[in-house]
């Protein structure tokens, strides 16, 4: 068998100058276009890194820090204490949510707004708890107490002003939380009416008392005891108990029962 001849290779035709000479100049600029790309984006990096470090310099900090807002119970150092603004953080670090949240944690603190203002200024905006009770303990302390049950002080003497809140559950009398916190749901009906009582009568009231059934009652001045039942129809019951305060005779009462809205009695 004869071995097969090799196929001889076509030599390649010779490329024309000129057709080289563009393949060369289309890499070449491809070549300087990459280059351009990678500069500017090197560029933009190095600018980008230079701006975060220039923000995180004295002068984009948090050096002027102002709280708005009347707030009697907190002082302005604390405020900037819970918002951790007292060693001047670069204001870009300041989250505004978060820390509203570590200044609403305060205990008389209801709500906190924080703005930013560049390039180095903070408000703080804040409205604060209003005290509306006070309950006996823990031992022989009070605590102030808001609308909502929620504790914001403990004090050694029963401040003036406030009127007394008292409950009793079927496990026994209520103590108050710890600072911060607030009543369980067996004072609501207590709290309902120690937050809602009218300007008619608000100012001869001294006590506000939870039966362990739920039922309220008030404790004027006067010594009369003013039965209000349960926290429904209070608006009618209100208007009860104003009613006979200033047109009725409370010579020698005791009780007055607006237990059922629009039939007041009067027990002597």
């Amino acid at each position: 068998m004869t071995p097969s001849q090799p196929t001889a290779v076509k030599p390649r035709p010779p490329i024309d100058p000129r057709i080289r000479q563009r393949r060369v100049a289309i890499a070449r600029t491809k070549g300087r276009r990459r280059l351009r790309w990678l500069a500017a984006a090197l560029a933009a990096a190095v600018a980008l890194v230079a701006a975060i470090a220039l923000l995180h310099t004295v002068l984009f900090s948090a050096r002027v820090v102002s709280v708005s807002g009347a707030h009697p119970h907190t002082t302005t150092a604390a405020i900037v204490s819970a918002a951790r603004l007292g060693a001047h953080p670069p204001l870009i670090s300041v989250d505004p949510g978060p820390t509203a949240a570590r200044v609403e944690a305060l205990p008389y603190i209801a709500s906190a707004r924080v703005e930013r203002h560049w390039p180095d200024g903070v408000t703080i905006a804040v409205t604060e708890r209003v005290p509306v009770a006070v309950m006996a303990g823990p031992g022989a302390a009070w605590s102030v107490l808001d609308g909502d049950g929620r504790t914001l002080q403990v004090v050694a003497a029963r401040p003036p002003g406030l009127l007394a809140l008292a409950v009793t559950t079927p496990a026994g009398a209520l103590v108050p939380g710890a600072v911060g916190r607030s009543l369980p749901a067996d004072a609501s009906a207590g709290l309902t009416v120690s937050r809602t009582l009218p300007p008619a009568f608000v100012a001869q009231v001294v006590s506000v008392t939870v039966a362990a059934a739920g039922t309220v009652s008030l404790g004027l001045s006067s010594g009369i005891a003013v039965l209000i039942g349960t926290a429904d129809d209070l608006t009618a019951k209100y208007e009860d108990v104003a009613a006979i305060i200033a047109h009725g005779s409370l010579q020698g009462a005791t009780t007055i029962d607006v237990t059922v809205p629009q039939s007041p009695t009067v027990a002597g």
